[in-house]
């Protein structure tokens, strides 16, 4: 299973990459099981975001540019508002990436 890899750049991805840089430098695993836990990372926040997240947010914001590459949305907002039942989050610039996250 495919997997998307946006979740590297996260704070937990990059500390895994970083312990998993350590680890290989000290010789303690090889670049190939690196790169299975890599993949093993991406496959399990991917599982985990589709079945376990059911939270609600609504947001408004005026839509200052968008893109559709390579099945990829990417929108550039501005003046965003984030409201669930108890908060509101505002945000003078907001980048959101969005991809297909239904299986082939």
């Amino acid at each position: 299973m495919a997997a998307y890899q946006l979740y590297r750049n996260t704070t937990l991805g990059h500390t895994l990459q970083e312990s998993i840089e350590e680890l290989i430098q000290c010789g303690q695993i090889s670049p190939t099981l690196a790169l299975k836990t890599l993949q093993s990372f991406d496959e399990a926040i991917n599982k985990s975001l589709h079945d376990k997240v059911r939270n609600r947010i609504h947001f408004k914001a005026k839509l200052h540019t968008y893109r559709f590459c390579d099945n990829v949305w990417t929108l550039i907002m501005e003046n965003a508002e984030f409201r669930d039942l108890h908060d509101t989050i505002t945000a003078d610039k907001l980048k959101i990436v969005a991809c297909d996250g239904r299986p082939n």
